[in-house]
């Protein structure tokens, strides 16, 4: 296998398995304990990455909030964010979304290759714009962000995403937070869809921690020879 970032999942579900609800508001699945506790993982992480239909959707800003994280970052020589990632099949997302408007960090989006003329119209003044291939193709991205020095990627999701780089087999570790509710309509977005994953029955990965941390409880899985006891 071609070198590769080694690879942190993260991801909040309800009870029953969704990544939100069914509405245009977002759904807060967790609490401001582990808000803090995915602070503390970005700033170690040189990128975030996550799918252009959670830009558009949640609008995030994807940024290190902690002033004491950032600062840390800086002394080392960093911006005070990691690098933000983006991947996209036709390039509908907009040049002035929080994605590309804040923080001091590179960012960059991975277009199918017959987006890639309207994406870089659209974005080449706001990040750079990579053909991924057609479809975009997660070990292309992945190899090319280890080529442009990312040693350590978080992925924030969506469910699409989240199922690209499990059935991949390109995630070291996965970290799912559960909420204490249910979402009760299979109109929301699930965690992950369809298809054919590492660990089934006959092959479980493998639960390394269990974390109360207020209401929710965090499962960290180590899905990898890389996995990293302590992170």
């Amino acid at each position: 296998m071609a070198d590769r970032p080694y690879t942190i999942l993260s991801c909040g579900i309800s009870l029953d398995g969704y990544l939100d609800g069914a509405t245009q508001q977002r759904l807060v699945l967790s609490n401001e304990a582990d808000l803090d506790r995915v602070d503390e993982v970005r700033a170690e992480c040189d990128a975030i990455l996550i799918g252009a239909a959670t830009v558009r959707n949640d609008n995030p800003r994807l940024l290190v909030r902690n002033p004491e994280r950032r600062l840390r970052r800086r002394s080392r020589g960093l911006a005070e964010s990691p690098i933000k990632v983006t991947v996209t099949g036709r390039a509908r997302l907009d040049a002035c979304s929080n994605f590309f408007t804040t923080g001091d960090s590179e960012k960059l989006v991975y277009c199918a290759s017959p987006a890639l003329p309207a994406a870089r119209r659209r974005l080449s003044s706001v990040a750079t714009v990579i053909d991924g291939g057609e479809p975009v193709e997660v070990p292309r991205v992945t190899e090319d962000l280890f080529d442009r020095g990312v040693r350590r990627l978080m992925v924030e999701g969506g469910g699409r995403v989240h199922t690209q780089f499990l059935t991949a087999d390109l995630a070291d570790e996965l970290h799912l937070v559960v909420a204490p509710f249910f979402v009760g309509t299979s109109r929301a977005r699930r965690f992950v869809g369809d298809g054919a994953y590492p660990w089934h029955a006959g092959h479980r990965a493998h639960l390394a921690e269990t974390r109360q941390i207020g209401d929710v409880v965090l499962l960290r899985y180590a899905l990898s020879s890389r996995f990293e006891q302590t992170s």
